[in-house]
């Protein structure tokens, strides 16, 4: 059987041409031979609405997607904290599905909860009432409203203050809260669970009421390019960026 595949946080963006070079060779070489493809969240670096589609390195990313998804590879995507207002004008460009966050899904035969992570981030009270904000449908609205121009000065000056912040915030405190994690475990069904978000990529193993919980946290692609393959088997973490040097 084919694998399926998981990556998250790859903040595309044209600054950064060897991150982008490796995710294209991923789906040209590996992704093209799975079953389905997943993108956990932060597909790019910002998002500023579908009203960007045409923007050359937008739609290069679009194509490449397209191209994948034209080859019968199933394509899933979910929002982050970085791309949350990708709508369906652009999943249908990239012949995608959106999905919720978060959401269940059987992967071969294995009940597993995805999410992108942020909403397992609850220490950081601050960084949650802002998600709660930019992810009501009034806001986006009236975001979307705005020139596109004007929305992508906002999001520069959103980002610039978000860095700001995030060093003045305890390490832990961007993590996931262990309690949020097992009360979303239980609340679930005692799933397999698959996030991304915090950069921090691991397998932990949760004991809640005697079960055992699966988490994989999918890697980040700042440095390398990385998926997690999942299987009859099981999942493993696959680095994809050591032929490439260590340069943008």
């Amino acid at each position: 059987m084919k694998p399926t595949l998981f990556v998250s946080d790859l903040h595309l963006c044209a600054s950064r041409p060897r991150i982008n070079r490796i995710f294209l060779d991923f789906l040209n070489d590996t992704a093209a031979h799975a079953d389905a493809l997943y993108v956990l969240g932060d597909l790019f670096e910002y998002w500023a609405g579908d009203d960007d589609l045409a923007d050359p390195f937008n739609a290069g990313v679009i194509a490449a997607l397209h191209s994948l998804s034209k080859r019968g590879v199933a394509l899933y995507l979910m929002h982050g904290n970085r791309d949350f207002l990708i709508g369906r004008q652009f999943a249908d460009a990239c012949g995608a599905t959106l999905l919720p966050d978060p959401v269940i899904a059987g992967i071969d035969g294995v009940p597993t909860l995805l999410t992108h992570g942020d909403l397992l981030c609850t220490a950081d009270r601050d960084y949650q009432d802002f998600r709660s904000k930019v992810r009501d449908p009034a806001w986006q609205h009236a975001f979307l409203a705005r020139p596109l121009a004007e929305r992508k000065a906002e999001i520069a000056r959103l980002r610039e203050r978000s860095t700001r912040e995030k060093g003045e915030k305890a390490d832990d405190i961007m993590d996931v809260t262990p309690s949020a994690v097992t009360a979303l475990l239980r609340e679930t069904g005692y799933p397999r669970l698959i996030h991304g978000h915090t950069h921090r990529p691991a397998r932990h193993v949760h004991e809640i009421d005697g079960r055992r919980c699966e988490r994989w946290v999918v890697r980040d692609w700042y440095d390398s390019g990385a998926h997690l393959r999942c299987d009859e088997n099981g999942c493993v973490e696959v680095l994809l960026a050591q032929r490439y040097g260590t340069s943008n």
